[in-house]
């Protein structure tokens, strides 16, 4: 890669001012950074009627898709221009149902980096602070 090339955190920071677009999955899950800084990001997201289960209710994966997301992109803004990354393995804890309609918080915060692998950990959270479910990612690093 250029030696220009911007690193995670400056993509990231790219992603989240609007000069650059967003991956398709932002559209699917209606969700958006807000805050983006190294080794942390937030974003906002918001349930709808496409993520509803067969009983009414937003599917688990609503929320555990956002951890993951919001989890992966604090890992890389610790990596380097060029360095890739994904998800080996998410654990969430689902702690209240998903509010449909209504604009949610979640933040990624990595807890550990190194050559191959990172953890994060992922919280997702109404506006007043209710938590909703939490969750640790670990990452494969790929490098060259």
């Amino acid at each position: 890669m250029a030696s220009d090339a911007p690193d995670g955190l400056a993509l990231m920071q790219m992603m989240a001012r609007g000069d650059i677009p967003p991956p398709s999955i932002s559209q699917t899950m209606g969700m958006a950074p807000s805050s983006v800084e190294r080794g942390r990001v937030v974003f906002e997201s918001t349930a709808d009627d496409r993520h509803l289960n067969p009983l009414g209710g937003v599917h688990g994966g609503f929320a555990a898709t956002v951890l993951d997301s919001v989890t992966g992109c604090a890992v890389h803004t610790m990596l380097e221009a060029g360095v890739g990354y994904g998800t080996i393995d998410l654990q969430v804890k689902f702690l209240r149902p998903v509010p449909t309609g209504e604009t949610l918080l979640a933040e990624g915060t990595v807890v550990h980096v190194s050559r191959n692998l990172a953890t994060a950990d992922g919280k997702l959270t109404t506006r007043d602070g209710k938590l909703l479910a939490t969750a640790t990612a670990t990452c494969f690093i790929k490098r060259g």
